[in-house]
């Protein structure tokens, strides 16, 4: 009982934490004519509710795609549509046709906060609590509930989940497909992730992981016998779901492609989300090595669409192949997680039309691996929520990413003593230090060094924090600061993939046993 009276303090901290980011404003709020990701959530209620399900993603004069047109898969529509019917009953304002665009009151952001309180509970929070009690290293009563406090504090979901406003359901499936994986429950966990990849295309960001794991898993069962078995049980498991996501959408060719087109626009270019066109104006931050190298070279102006799109494949497909490639050969439950983050971070860093927003992608798998290497993944996840700066100033968070970031390190600190764990066996890079024995004199030092770097960066970030919210930029360069804390953020996380592909990379231990290490 005791383990579960401290899992539900903790779940009531960070329920308190999200209500209080969530009195505060949301993406667009009283700025017409987009207003902003708020106003996209509920006009989609709108069009879901109000138009029938082949309308949905086509122009009509009823549904001006020009006007946040539906651009995610379909089980984002479906769960648009219910909460649009939920929304009906309590006002039919909210969700009238043309009349309720950028409709703003007390009574409906409650309703929309509510409704991510809702999923957060339903989803992401018991995958969260089921992980914790899962890991092997958490026997202890109170090690679980740690754990879980400083995954649901990481404040870079909260502040765009309850802030910025968005779902953590795409998230929180992958979550619960990595869960169902540790019990070697392949098949559910392949539904949670095609459930997950049918409500957001950006979980396409961890599907090469899922994949290769169960095809080296596969494999490793000998392919003539049980791996084939569950090779064919995987693969229906999948046509399946995605089947019955589909469905109503299957009858028709042209609808299956419209959905396509919306969901993957590369006619918009590489910078469709990071549109530096020159250095003095970037409308989007995106902390990338495309958006960061345009601040010298303008890419647009260089490389034809086409060859962008060829160069960015080619980029992110060598930058996660070596991960792949072991996770393949020596699939393991501890393989995943760190190929998660490896791929997710490729994809961020090097892939075609990358929003700011997609680093949660990367980070919420970082949340997967604290309690192994709790010091760099505080600091991964530090700067993944630095790196959201911008668009946070934009909507109004300065004063809940001022207060939930030192509280997050704060926790971190005290729950892991991350300090004391910086040498190159707490960082998992033992292997790699003996492979190098003889030839770098320094790694003695290696403690000292990393954690004087770790200071250096909280203190830059610190710095370029209070310089974007306090001081007006220089008139010649209006977006400085934005595309300082982006670059300053590109540089973090290119380390960051270094550091994860040498630990995957010089891991010699496959655990694939039940229980999750």
């Amino acid at each position: 009982m005791e383990k579960w009276s401290l899992m539900a303090i903790t779940v009531l901290l960070a329920l308190t934490v999200r209500w209080a980011v969530s009195l505060g404003s949301y993406s667009g709020a009283g700025k017409p004519p987009m207003y902003g990701d708020y106003e996209a959530q509920r006009h989609w209620q709108e069009i879901t509710y109000n138009l029938p399900v082949r309308q949905w993603y086509f122009n009509t004069s009823d549904n001006n795609l020009l006007y946040w047109g539906l651009d995610y898969p379909p089980l984002t529509a479906y769960h648009s549509f219910v909460c649009a019917y939920v929304a009906k009953l309590i006002n039919p304002d909210w969700v009238a046709l043309h009349t309720s665009r950028g409709y703003e009151s007390q009574p409906h952001k409650l309703f929309m906060r509510t409704t991510v309180f809702v999923a957060d509970l339903l989803v992401y929070i018991p995958a969260v609590i089921l992980y914790c009690f899962s890991l092997k290293e958490t026997s202890a009563k109170k090690k679980a509930s740690t754990c879980a406090l400083c995954i649901l504090l990481y404040p870079g979901l909260i502040l765009i989940d309850h802030g910025h406003f968005q779902y953590p359901l795409s998230l929180g499936l992958a979550l619960w497909a990595v869960l169902c994986l540790s019990h070697d429950w392949d098949l559910l966990g392949s539904v949670a992730f095609c459930l997950a990849l049918n409500y957001k295309q950006m979980e396409l960001y961890h599907s090469l992981p899922f994949f290769c794991y169960l095809l080296g898993k596969c494999f490793k069962k000998g392919l003539k016998g049980k791996g084939l078995v569950l090779l064919a049980k995987l693969a229906g498991t999948v046509l399946l779901s995605f089947a019955a996501c589909w469905l109503p959408f299957g009858t028709d060719v042209e609808q299956i492609m419209q959905v396509l087109r919306r969901l993957f626009p590369i006619d918009r270019g590489l910078f469709e989300a990071c549109m530096f066109s020159s250095p003095t104006h970037c409308p989007d931050k995106v902390a990338n090595i495309w958006c960061s190298l345009s601040v010298l070279i303008k890419i647009k102006n260089v490389i034809s669409p086409r060859t962008q799109l060829k160069l960015s494949f080619a980029v992110t497909f060598l930058s996660l192949l070596p991960a792949c490639i072991k996770l393949t050969v020596q699939p393991s439950l501890r393989g995943l997680k760190f190929a998660l983050v490896s791929c997710a971070l490729s994809f961020f860093l090097f892939s075609f039309q990358v929003h700011e927003k997609s680093i949660l992608l990367v980070s919420v798998p970082v949340c997967l691996i604290i309690n192994e290497i709790p010091f760099m993944a505080t600091w991964f996840l530090l700067v993944s929520t630095f790196s959201l700066l911008p668009l946070l100033l934009k909507d109004g968070l300065l004063l809940p990413y001022a207060v939930t970031t030192p509280a997050f390190l704060a926790v971190c600190l005290a729950s892991f003593s991350i300090l004391d764990k910086t040498s190159a066996e707490d960082l998992q890079l033992k292997a790699f230090s003996l492979s190098l024995k003889g030839y770098v004199s320094w790694f003695k030092s290696f403690p000292r060094i990393v954690r004087s770097l770790f200071l250096l960066s909280l203190a830059l970030m610190g710095a370029l924090s209070v310089l974007s919210a306090a001081v007006p930029p220089p008139q010649r360069l209006p977006d400085l600061f934005p595309v300082a804390v982006a670059v300053v953020s590109c540089l973090h996380f290119l380390l960051f993939l270094v550091y994860f592909n040498v630990v995957i990379l010089w891991d010699s231990r496959n655990r694939g046993q039940k229980k999750m290490s």
